[in-house]
């Protein structure tokens, strides 16, 4: 069977997937936050629970909110930052004993949704959270592409384009630069957004109610957010020309979206024509998970 470890800065789950993709066994904990030894531990504790409830062992491959330097072999940029500046893959390797192989999470949203989700058999694949982040991952026929400085997919670091006069230059951002994808087109953005309006905060679904009510200011924001959820998905057109987006996390869930993006990209595609289709990720929150699994497809 395969194992697939989604560690996230609130929980670690496993999942055991089917040589076929069935799932025989899903288990999450609390991450132990801050405490890098500790989470190791509660990884191991995790294989061992899945092997032990299955009679089976298997491999294992794990997602993580940041990534692992080609140079350095340390991991790199996640938000966990308890785990920068370390050898995790050789550390983990030790404590369950076998090998391990570690994608970004958001590259994890790729493979799973490359593999049997909205993008089965599909060349290329671009896949989008647009959830608390916005961030994403590539997936080609199936298999995580990383890129030779460990940054592939990292789209949410990028600065919305096209910005408008009044847009520019845009809010500050953890990343460092005003303006960014992940600033703007996350669920936290878009929240952020209407608290600017209005000086109250909602969330994503009760700013929609609003907008589906006819009131004006949230319709407002819900257009400002397609513009610029939708620049950003046509640059990626330009340089990528993925053969399907995927969308997952939790702003995935608003239905308008998926009609509403492709006439707010059609101006900004340097092509006279364009039919990619944009999905909602078939599984959802398991994709991430899902996704560690496939890394040993």
């Amino acid at each position: 069977m395969r194992l697939g470890i989604d560690w996230g800065g609130t929980k670690i789950e496993i999942i055991a997937l089917s040589q076929d993709g069935q799932e025989l066994f899903r288990q999450r904990v609390d991450t132990p936050r801050d405490d890098y030894e500790g989470c190791l531990e509660a990884v191991k504790f995790l294989v061992d629970a899945a092997e032990a409830a299955t009679g089976q062992t298997g491999t294992l491959g794990l997602g993580i909110p940041g990534s692992l330097s080609p140079k350095s072999g340390l991991v790199k940029n996640a938000n966990s930052t308890w785990m920068n500046g370390k050898p995790l893959d050789k550390d983990l390797e030790k404590v369950v004993g076998r090998p391990v192989r570690i994608q970004n999470d958001a590259n994890c949203l790729a493979v799973s949704e490359a593999t049997d989700g909205a993008g089965a058999g599909a060349h290329v694949v671009h896949a989008i959270i647009i959830g608390t982040g916005s961030g994403s991952g590539i997936a080609i026929d199936a298999k995580a592409h990383l890129g030779a400085n460990g940054i592939g997919g990292e789209w949410g670091a990028i600065t919305v384009p096209w910005l408008s006069a009044g847009e520019f230059p845009g809010p500050d951002s953890w990343i460092g630069h005003k303006g960014v994808i992940d600033r703007w087109c996350s669920g936290t953005g878009f929240q952020l957004d209407y608290k600017e309006k209005t000086g109250t905060l909602l969330k994503g679904h009760e700013i929609m109610a609003l907008k589906r009510s006819g009131d004006p200011v949230a319709g407002e924001i819900y257009e400002a957010y397609v513009s610029r959820l939708a620049r950003s998905l046509a640059m990626s057109a330009n340089l990528l020309d993925p053969d399907v987006f995927v969308l997952g996390g939790g702003m995935s869930n608003i239905e308008e979206l998926y009609a509403d993006l492709p006439p707010a990209m059609a101006p900004y595609i340097f092509s006279d024509t364009f039919d990619t289709p944009i999905r909602k990720a078939v599984h959802g929150d398991s994709s991430g998970v899902r996704g560690a699994a496939w890394l040993w497809n």
